[in-house]
């Protein structure tokens, strides 16, 4: 399982990287693993400001589909269109090639975890 130092976490299995007033976003190795086999990436929220807590999209498994929270408050700036035609990214590479999002953040994040809180949250 992998939960890399110097990001954040959700309890929702959301990671979040800031630097400056940008986030990158993207589901965790162990949200990756429950869901399976990763087959679609729904977004459509580019150019909308979206609060903490608010679905940004949705992630469709062989078995089921879940959605997407926003970790932050902000405005979502871009996509990663690499997940339109390769939705796999997610599972082979979820903290690289598989970011979901990027955000320019609105006000000072709360509520995030560390990597190690978010170990404990899964039991790891």
């Amino acid at each position: 399982m992998n939960i890399p130092d110097g990001l954040q976490y959700t309890k929702d299995h959301e990671w979040i990287k800031i630097e400056g007033t940008t986030a990158t976003i993207g589901i965790t190795d162990f949200a990756q693993g429950e869901l399976g086999d990763i087959v679609y990436v729904d977004i459509s929220t580019v150019g909308k400001d979206l609060a903490e807590h608010e679905i940004f999209g949705t992630v469709e498994a062989v078995k089921t589909v879940s959605d997407l929270y926003m970790p932050v408050n902000g405005k979502v700036t871009e996509l990663n269109r690499a997940l339109d035609t390769s939705p796999e990214k997610v599972n082979a590479d979820p903290y690289g090639d598989g970011w979901m999002i990027k955000v320019q953040l609105k006000g000072t994040p709360s509520g995030l975890l560390s990597a190690a809180q978010y170990k404990e949250l899964i039991g790891k």
